[in-house]
């Protein structure tokens, strides 16, 4: 039964009248009869300005940010102040919606890469064991292999409880979440309750945003200061995790390359990777006992996305023999280095990787598998962070054989400024190729790609669009090279 408005606001010791409550939305044109609205002064809107517009739609009432000397309109519904609202919301939509994170296995994915393959390994290895699972993050929110599209890595602090709510209404056991910075400093997770949270790498990435690495740091460590997850798992061949392992001696530790001989909390490594044209296997070590287990994924990063996913189902007391045997049943991650191609042609690898330390370790991870030559496809988005395009053009110049610039997301930048930032990081900018259509792009590639080379086409994996201007425009890489590959064949 849903709280009504002096329950609900009883938690902050805020006196309401007895109102009772439909529904919360942060969003004027998603009111109905009976919702409470929350007037919050965001990064780009102030809610505020839609106060009378919220009772016109049939706003119960509302609560307002009052951090300011702001006066609210007269109204006929009540208006309520809340100090620092927007850091309550995420406390208000859990008693709400009755703390439905208390009622899963949460887990919490956070760092720069791996969050999306990792959540989606820990929900399909649960769903192979038995279980309903739950994902919420980049490639969509619902049940495992029925995601529907989501903006953003991680929603609004009331659309992730109502989410959480419908998973528990679904008898959904295991939820695995992708939690990004953003997320993070916002408090849209402030008020969940994690059973486990993971810290998988940090590299430069949204410094648009944080300004700072340090800053950036701090906001992914967020995690485990405002949740208190009950386990912690940190990847200790991250620079930044080893750091914080110090200070978190009972985390779960996982690594491929980094040994801690003084760590004395639970451990996962990997003693031996094996890279297959299809796939990997691992021999494990760790503090549930010893195995090999292989799947079907790509290179040495998805090796530590796996170690990750593992670490995670041991410390929910999965056991660990099953794991080991199930594991070969994994399923590749839609975008996330997917392979296309038959026998008589290149394989195309499309993965979503628009980071520096992205971009490396794809390169990385395709040249494992490549017995010829190594093409690389990436641009950069427009309007974002311009410090990363000639690192970005520098490693793939580095990497691959051949490289190509192309567009990414230019949204409203001149597409040949950008490429002209990318073009500085190179050694020989005569060598490489640029081609502003993405399509035209790969068929450059498959064009001079023969059997036995790889194809990265790197930037945009699962997604069905391009921003060019201020508008979406359906694209697609996986479709452009399945129909390319297609009419080749």
């Amino acid at each position: 039964m849903p709280l009504a408005l002096d329950q609900l606001l009883s938690a902050l010791n805020i006196q309401a009248p007895a109102i009772e409550l439909t529904d919360i939305q942060l969003d004027t044109r998603l009111l109905q009869p009976g919702s409470l609205f929350l007037a919050l002064k965001g990064h780009a809107i102030d809610g505020r300005q839609f106060m009378q517009q919220a009772e016109q739609r049939g706003a119960a009432a509302i609560l307002f940010d009052n951090f300011d000397a702001f006066t609210p309109p007269q109204l006929n519904i009540p208006c309520i102040p809340v100090p620092a609202l927007a850091e309550k919301i995420s406390e208000l939509a859990g008693r709400f919606y009755n703390h439905p994170a208390e009622k899963l296995a949460l887990v919490g994915v956070t760092g720069t890469n791996g969050k999306s393959t990792s959540t989606q390994l820990i929900a399909n290895w649960a769903e192979l064991l038995g279980e309903r699972a739950g994902i919420l993050g980049t490639l969509g929110n619902g049940l495992f292999g029925q995601l529907q599209a989501t903006e953003n890595t991680t929603g609004s602090a009331i659309s992730i409880q109502q989410e959480l709510a419908r998973f528990v209404a679904e008898k959904v056991s295991i939820a695995a979440m992708e939690v990004s910075s953003h997320g993070l400093v916002q408090h849209r997770v402030s008020a969940l309750q994690f059973a486990v949270a993971v810290f998988t790498n940090l590299s430069r990435d949204h410094l648009d945003y944080h300004h700072t690495m340090q800053a950036y740091a701090d906001a992914k460590r967020l995690i485990f200061k405002q949740a208190a997850p009950e386990h912690c798992i940190l990847n200790a061949d991250d620079a930044t995790a080893r750091n914080w392992i110090e200070h978190m001696p009972q985390s779960v530790v996982y690594a491929i390359d980094q040994r801690l001989p003084d760590h004395s909390g639970p451990f996962v490594y990997a003693s031996d990777v094996k890279y297959h044209p299809h796939g990997i296997t691992i021999s494990i070590h760790s503090s549930w006992g010893d195995g090999v287990l292989s799947a079907p994924l790509l290179g040495k990063f998805n090796a530590s996305n796996l170690l990750a996913a593992l670490a995670v189902m041991l410390v929910l007391q999965y056991d660990f023999e099953t794991l080991c045997q199930t594991a070969s049943r994994l399923q590749p991650v839609t975008g996330r280095m997917e392979c296309f191609g038959a026998q008589h042609q290149p394989l195309v690898v499309v993965d979503y990787a628009h980071t520096p330390d992205g971009l490396e370790k794809a390169l990385q991870a395709a040249r494992q598998h490549c017995h010829g030559r190594l093409f690389c496809l990436f641009g950069c988005g427009g309007d974002r962070d311009k410090g990363k395009r000639p690192q970005m053009a520098a490693i793939a110049e580095q990497w691959a054989d051949t490289v190509i610039l192309t567009d990414d997301n230019p949204r409203t930048e001149d597409p040949a400024a950008i490429i002209a930032d990318m073009r500085v990081g190179l050694q020989k900018p005569e060598s490489v190729y640029v081609e502003h259509s993405r399509t035209k792009a790969i068929q450059l590639a498959l064009s001079q790609a023969e059997a036995g080379d790889i194809i990265l086409v790197a930037g945009k994996g699962h997604e069905d669009y391009q921003i060019i201007g201020k508008e979406k425009h359906h694209y697609s890489d996986r479709e452009t090279v399945m129909q390319l590959l297609g009419a080749r064949s």
